[in-house]
């Protein structure tokens, strides 16, 4: 395996060492047939390869996904159960109550399955727990609410799991629950009418990365299959789910292949009314929205609701059937966006300046800053960007205003389980959550001395400097000739993108700027280049890099550089132009270390 190396800049003035890995060849005889067989570029019959994709069939299945290739949703653990009470509800005119989190997952899953419930039932409304007095999942709050309107189904959405004590209040109050879940359940599964998780010990379900949203599709897929509602009747459903599995960064792979490719031909061809205004509202052309247009525009935004508001707002968003009714729900959410943008970046700011001035609680093994005054909505967003800037571990916290405990969210590095170490201190918290990269937590203030301590010991104990070094996986070397409209094509059809199936990285080697090229952005921190490479002066070919800036007085002075990049179509007006997303650049006369 090749190992490249260089230094990069990251931000306010940190310098990280960036390791470029080249993945290994394939085995050339497979590419080579593969290659002839398909009649494409080797370079992207070797990236197939690198998906496990070897033959003309499988590579058919790859880059044509059938909504026959969906699992049967009864192969789900308690599916039969859940069908069952839904029926029961609908035919004995039960209310029935929608329940989700707060995030893109949860109000997606809610609209999702709300509207469904809609066309079978008028007895149905949501709940979205408030991110501030309830905090995440079913909440007691929300279980009084229920039985005190009546309520005596509850379908929960992207959470429930671990609410085995909430599920037992719910019963004493007469009111039955489903859970649609799929986070890691703890050893003991809630006593609910039926709990519908992939990732349950006990469950066989083929695919176990389902989205929240994706397990209350299977629900709503089940029940049509039962009682005779046509599968082409949910596919108007499937906009929601492409937003869920692009949002919530679960794998793009198997089911969720399929379920994202047939998701974003719906909200590129025929968008709910919501996800439309929100589509205009994002400045993003109508008929080319991708999984990178969810994850960068249209999910923040959705996020924005639950953050500075209400998810409540987010879900009568994405459930309206006004198009000026969408247009001011819309509205007030991208407002919610602008607000959220402008307090992440100023808490951002003060976090880097308690790091850079030693004012944090810690910066040794991990990254922790601490103030009271905070806006909780974003400490997840500043967690991250401190990732960026540091590459540690890292955890953000505030103060809650309703119950004066401190709260916060932690981030991590490739490759280290940061929920572990969370878990590891268990004691000392009075709540947390999460996964191996991302978490939540809320402790008294006078134990947050001896988690800093003790997080800072466990992290020292078990990160490595492998773990703290900031990779990028190069797919391949390429040469700019091979960049042909064909070949774009092809690529285009590997997409959606996402885990599991990343957009290829590729590296293109001495190349040099054409002299027009500019800084750009409203601080001037990113570069639109027209880039040249050596051996082929005749061919221009445009690209981007966001923050790198610092980069640009060595391209700009004629210096040959080296890029790391991905391929994209560039909209603008209808016209589409190939782009090159640069990843990241090395500095060619600086030395490989």
């Amino acid at each position: 395996m090749r190992h490249i190396y260089r230094i990069a800049t990251i931000a306010v003035n940190m310098v990280k060492e960036r390791k470029w890995i080249m993945k290994e060849t394939a085995d050339p005889e497979v590419v080579s047939r593969l290659s002839s067989e398909l009649g494409i570029d080797p370079v992207l019959a070797e990236l197939l390869v690198h998906r496990d994709i070897r033959t003309f069939e499988e590579a058919r299945a790859f880059f044509r996904p059938d909504l026959k290739g969906l699992h049967d949703p009864f192969l789900m653990k308690d599916m039969d159960l859940a069908v069952s009470r839904v029926r029961r509800a609908v035919e004995e005119k039960t209310p029935v109550l929608v329940y989700g989190d707060y995030d893109v997952d949860g109000t997606t899953a809610v609209a999702l399955v709300y509207s469904f419930l809609k066309r079978l039932t008028s007895e149905v409304d949501f709940y979205i727990p408030d991110r501030y007095d309830e905090g995440y999942g079913v909440s007691f709050q929300g279980i009084d609410w229920a039985a005190e309107n009546g309520f005596g189904l509850v379908i929960a959405l992207d959470c429930g799991i671990k609410a085995n004590d909430k599920i037992e209040y719910a019963k004493s109050k007469g009111v039955d629950f489903i859970i649609c879940d799929h986070h890691l359940p703890e050893n003991e599964i809630p006593h609910a009418v039926a709990v519908l998780d992939p990732k349950r010990q006990d469950c066989t379900y083929p695919f176990d990365d389902l989205s929240g949203c994706g397990v209350g599709f299977k629900l709503v897929q089940a029940y049509s299959a039962r009682y005779g509602i046509p599968f082409e009747e949910l596919v108007p459903l499937l906009d929601l789910l492409a937003v869920s599995i692009a949002s919530d960064l679960v794998s793009v792979v198997g089911e969720n292949r399929i379920l994202a490719h047939f998701g974003l031909k719906q909200l590129n061809e025929n968008p709910r009314t919501g996800l439309s205004a929100m589509i205009r509202l994002s400045g993003l052309d109508p008929s080319h929205i991708t999984i990178d247009d969810i994850v960068f525009k249209i999910g923040p935004r959705i996020n924005a609701a639950g953050r500075m508001e209400s998810g409540r707002v987010a879900v009568e968003l994405l459930t309206a059937t006004d198009e000026q009714e969408a247009e001011r729900i819309g509205t007030e959410i991208n407002q919610y966006n602008n607000e959220r943008k402008s307090i992440d970046r100023e808490i951002t700011q003060e976090a880097l300046e308690m790091v850079q001035s030693g004012s944090c609680l810690s910066s040794g093994n991990a990254t922790i800053v601490y103030n009271p005054s905070w806006h909780k909505g974003v400490v997840g967003i500043v967690a991250s960007r401190l990732v960026e800037a540091f590459y540690k571990p890292t955890v953000v916290l505030t103060k809650s205003q309703s119950n004066g405990m401190v709260t916060g969210s932690a981030r991590s590095v490739h490759g280290f389980d940061l929920y572990d170490a969370i878990e590891s201190c268990a004691d000392l918290l009075e709540n947390f959550g999460g996964h191996l990269y991302a978490a939540g937590l809320t402790l008294k203030e006078e134990n947050l001395p001896e988690f800093c301590r003790r997080i800072e010991d466990f992290i020292g104990g078990r990160i490595t400097s492998d773990m703290l070094t900031p990779v990028i996986h190069v797919d391949s070397m390429l040469d700019f000739d091979r960049i042909t409209p064909k070949f774009v094509r092809i690529l285009k059809q590997f997409q959606p993108f996402g885990p599991g199936n990343s957009a290829p990285v590729f590296l293109t080697e001495n190349v040099y700027d054409n002299g027009n090229g500019r800084r750009v952005g409203a601080d001037a921190g990113h570069l639109k280049l027209e880039l040249i490479q050596e051996s082929q002066p005749y061919r221009h070919i445009s690209a981007i890099a966001f923050n790198k800036a610092d980069h640009f007085d060595h391209i700009k002075n004629g210096n040959p550089i080296d890029i790391c990049y991905t391929i994209v179509e560039n909209y603008y007006r209808g016209i589409a132009n190939i782009q090159l997303r640069i990843k990241d650049i090395h500095d060619r006369d600086e030395d490989f270390i």
